[in-house]
């Protein structure tokens, strides 16, 4: 099952959830849906995958996050960098998840309401939650920044930046990721107003 799900991801990831049919994926596997132990269709496959992608980042995700909340006046900032590296990280290692939601957010399986509401929106609740109290200065819009940070690596991790030669280099780069999440942590650091110096 864990070898459906996870070439349906890669599928539904690189095609889209409407461009992506069962047959694509049972080829791709070479297994027999039905034989690997899924009854359902499409539709409860994509659930299926999503719901697994959600599992995986809450996994990731879950303590760093926790940590944060619970950082004494003095780890804010390095609990917040800490955040921001883990989820850079997490997307680097699963660049398939981002592609799914990237998807969504061009109306992909548009037909599938809720999912944002059900597997998204929670972290970034509760990661707005946590850096609303981190953060001294309460005129920053923090979900506006979070969902900043989204955007960013998301965007970073499937599209890359052109080089000096117009050539597309991205996360494969050891020193673009370098120089990436540099730049992700000084937009934090200076948005969110965190004390100190910016971690190398």
């Amino acid at each position: 099952m864990e070898t459906l799900l996870q070439s349906a991801t890669r599928l539904f990831a690189a095609l889209g959830y409407d461009a992506t049919t069962m047959r694509q994926i049972a080829d791709a596997t070479g297994i027999d849906p039905v034989r690997a132990g899924f009854t359902g269709n499409k539709r409860d496959l994509y659930l299926a995958v999503i719901e697994r992608a959600h599992q995986i980042e809450v996994e990731a995700m879950g303590s760093v996050i926790e940590s944060a909340e619970l950082a004494g006046e003095g780890e804010v900032t390095a609990a917040v960098h800490r955040i921001v590296d883990t989820y850079l990280n997490f997307c680097v290692a699963h660049p398939e998840f981002p592609a799914l939601w990237i998807h969504r957010w061009l109306y992909d399986a548009a037909d599938l309401i809720g999912l944002e509401r059900e597997f998204s929106q929670p972290l970034i609740t509760t990661t707005t939650r946590v850096l609303r109290h981190a953060v001294a200065d309460q005129s920053v819009d923090i979900e506006y920044c979070v969902w900043t940070l989204v955007w960013c690596v998301h965007g970073f991790v499937q599209g890359g930046v052109l080089d000096g030669e117009g050539e597309r280099i991205g996360a494969e780069s050891g020193e673009e990721l370098a120089r990436f999440r540099r730049h992700l942590h000084m937009l934090i650091h200076r948005v969110l107003g965190l004390p100190g110096d910016v971690p190398d």
